[in-house]
């Protein structure tokens, strides 16, 4: 059964033709899966490698990026197990900066400009509160973000609305989330530094009540925290601080005499952080001045006045008075006594003493002891014959260097500080591997090129291996079948004689006989051999 007639097919699909039709079917659906597999595999080898932009992003923020990355051709996909956002590998840093230029992502919310949108008609005084102090959270979030150990902050407000009585006054509070960056921890400073930060930014808002929180769940402020906890660690700092700067210039000053890697340095600093004051008030007699003085004289002059022993004679009153009988009156000066007369005198000088008022405020800090050590290493000596040997320094060498040592430190022994040098033979430094050669195989140019050999390598498999061959079985013409008289079937390549009625030649046993069959087909008719042997060879 044919479905066509094979005069109407062109030559290469004649060979087709004469196949059953379950076979030519499967040859079609084997054809199309393989050029469909083919256009698969090179789709597949020109499809770019995606890597993560962001890992977590919110709906809002994947909208917004999105928009931006359509808006500047960059093709992203969205892992809707994890919700990634991932772009082209060649594209990743270009994809960052178009969207850090958009501010996004703006996963700590939004700023001030919330007061910028629309508030609409009906907004009310409650909702302008709660969107300033909104706005508040957001500014506050960039600015913690702004450090660079914290990838996402998140703050919360709890101010309490104001009351005209004293009584009913309560502080208001602040709370900070933080994310930090991978591998990345805040420092004591960085703490103390976010809590000022609120805590300056809200009215009224004490240190005290700020509690910072990392994505851990752990609680980074403490109340109870103190001061001297501070001062402590501040302490430390300087202290440490103070001894690298001996230590380093102890090794200035030695390593051109002994090389840069031929000495060694620690010093040992005890500081005073006692914080002293005192006040004292001091006079010196020997230069006095006079202020001021102040001199009183009282004199008083009266008649005669009782006297005698206190009692009831002394103080009768006097007799009666007789008139004189002298007009001159020398007699009644006479008979009178004399009144009496008092003189009191008094004097307050004061003066002022040279008075020395000094407050005295020691300084904290001071250098109460220190403790030097110093390691030399051996010097190398060149021998005649060439040879190198480590020869110690002399007494005299480490003297001297003990000298100098002292003279950089500020050596005071009043005080009792230490130095000591010693030389000996420093352990030879291990030589550090170098590091080893990125296998190619682990380059990230290796998996795009091996992608693209792999798929050339299929596709010439599917046209070389598959689908030439059956193009080449497909342009075979099908045999031809003749059936004789006696109902045998003779395929085209079956010679046969042209003579009208000759009997068909019957099937030679033996090599000899073919050959003597083939000369006797040849010479009786050459034309039917040559065309037999002309469509062996086109096959």
């Amino acid at each position: 059964m044919e479905l066509t007639k094979s005069e109407q097919i062109s030559a290469p699909f004649q060979g087709m033709v004469g196949l059953p039709v379950v076979r030519q079917l499967g040859l079609l659906i084997g054809l199309a899966a393989s050029i469909a597999i083919g256009v698969a595999v090179v789709l597949w080898s020109q499809t770019p490698d995606y890597d993560v932009l962001y890992s977590q992003v919110t709906g809002k923020d994947a909208q917004a990026m999105a928009e931006v990355l359509e808006r500047n051709r960059i093709d992203y996909r969205i892992d809707h197990n994890s919700g990634a956002l991932m772009v082209e590998s060649g594209k990743l840093s270009d994809a960052k900066l178009k969207l850090a230029a958009e501010n996004l992502p703006n996963a700590s919310g939004e700023g001030f400009e919330l007061i910028d949108k629309d508030q609409g008609f009906g907004s009310s005084s409650f909702i302008q509160t709660v969107r300033y102090q909104r706005a508040q959270e957001g500014e506050l979030a960039r600015t913690i973000m702004a450090i660079g150990a914290v990838s996402n902050a998140r703050v919360h407000l709890a101010i309490p609305k104001e009351s005209a009585f004293v009584r009913n006054k309560r502080e208001p509070t602040a709370s900070v989330m933080v994310k930090l960056s991978p591998g990345r921890s805040l420092q004591k400073q960085q703490i103390a530094a976010i809590t000022h930060l609120v805590a300056s930014s809200i009215p009224n808002l004490e240190t005290s009540q700020v509690t910072v929180v990392d994505d851990r769940g752990r609680l980074l402020s403490s109340k109870t925290e103190n001061e001297l906890l501070g001062l402590t660690t501040t302490q430390f700092e300087y202290t440490r601080k103070l001894e690298k700067t001996y230590m380093d210039r102890i090794e200035r000053l030695l390593s051109p005499l002994v090389g840069m890697d031929g000495v060694r340095a620690q010093v040992t600093a005890e500081l005073d952080f006692t914080r002293t004051e005192s006040t004292q008030e001091s006079f010196n007699p020997d230069l006095p001045a006079l202020r001021s003085e102040q001199s009183v004289e009282e004199q008083s002059t009266g008649s005669a006045i009782a006297g005698g022993i206190p009692g009831a004679l002394s103080n009768e009153p006097p007799g009666q008075a007789v008139a004189p009988e002298d007009a001159t009156g020398q007699g009644a000066a006479s008979t009178l006594s004399k009144g009496s007369e008092k003189t009191r005198k008094r004097s307050i000088r004061n003066f002022e003493l040279d008075k020395t008022i000094s407050h005295i405020r020691h300084s904290m800090g001071g250098i109460r002891k220190l403790s030097v050590a110093v390691v030399l290493d051996v010097k190398e000596s060149v021998a005649e014959d060439g040879t190198v040997a480590s020869v110690p320094y002399t007494d005299e060498e480490v003297t001297r260097f003990t000298s100098i040592v002292k003279e950089a430190v500020g050596f005071n022994q009043l005080r009792g500080d230490t130095v000591n040098v010693i030389n000996a033979a420093f352990l030879p430094v291990a030589q550090l591997e170098e590091i080893p050669a990125i296998p190619m195989w682990e380059q990230a140019w290796f998996w795009s090129v091996l992608k693209q050999v792999a798929a050339a390598a299929l596709v010439l498999f599917l046209i070389l291996g598959i689908l030439r061959p059956i193009m080449r079985s497909l342009a075979v013409p099908p045999k031809k079948v003749m059936i004789t008289e006696d109902g045998e079937e003779i395929s085209e390549d079956q010679l046969t004689l042209s003579g009208g009625g000759s009997p068909r030649l019957p099937k030679p046993s033996t090599y000899e006989d073919n050959l003597n069959i083939a000369k006797q087909l040849a010479s009786q008719e050459p034309k039917r051999v040559a065309q037999v042997v002309k469509g062996w060879l086109d096959q």
